[in-house]
């Protein structure tokens, strides 16, 4: 017999973040002024997952000449940029399984040398436009782990996909080692 919905609990409700412009520029700071490709970043937060909602903008490749399309280095790039944002505004928020005791200054200590992709691979669907597109990531699991009496770490796994206005679209998967944790 289900309890009557009174008495039921509520589950929390989502929690929604926009772009914060200076949590966005400070995570940014590392790249180059040509290889900052993240605009905006809209966070969501439910049961201590997050992911988060994009829009990007290449106007100019920072490596090769124009290829016309988005390509797996780019999408590296924008990858970083996206998860960087991510993770900074759920320590900040205190949003993500496995970041609790985090703080921003452990962020900004570990965000170049401690995050790293284990795994990250990509389906190229449709060519999607790089001078405009969309992206989300969202992380689908986060455990902490000690290998054979190592050092502990944190797994994550989690996915991310883009799109364009003209159907253009790609996808795939990517594994992330957060090191040389608090």
């Amino acid at each position: 017999m289900t309890a009557p919905a009174a008495d039921r609990p509520e589950a929390p409700p989502q929690r929604s973040y926009a772009t914060d412009e200076e949590l966005l520029a400070r995570v940014l700071a590392p790249y180059k002024d040509n290889c900052k490709y993240l605009r905006s970043a809209h966070v969501t937060a439910d049961a201590g997952l997050a992911a988060a909602r994009c829009e990007f903008a290449i106007p100019e490749s920072c490596y090769i000449d124009d290829t016309g399309h988005l390509n797996s280095v780019e999408v590296n790039i924008a990858y970083n940029q996206m998860m960087y944002y991510l993770v900074a505004k759920s320590v900040q928020e205190g949003l993500l399984t496995g970041f609790e005791s985090w703080t921003p200054a452990d962020f900004w200590r570990h965000q170049l040398p401690d995050i790293l992709i284990a795994r990250f691979t990509g389906n190229f669907r449709r060519p999607v436009d790089p001078r405009a597109f969309s992206g989300e990531m969202e992380f689908h699991s986060v455990t902490r782990r000690t290998p054979g009496g190592g050092s502990p770490f944190l797994h994550a796994q989690t996915s991310y996909r883009y799109w364009d206005g003209d159907g253009g679209r790609c996808d795939g998967e990517a594994t992330l080692a957060f090191v040389n944790i608090p």
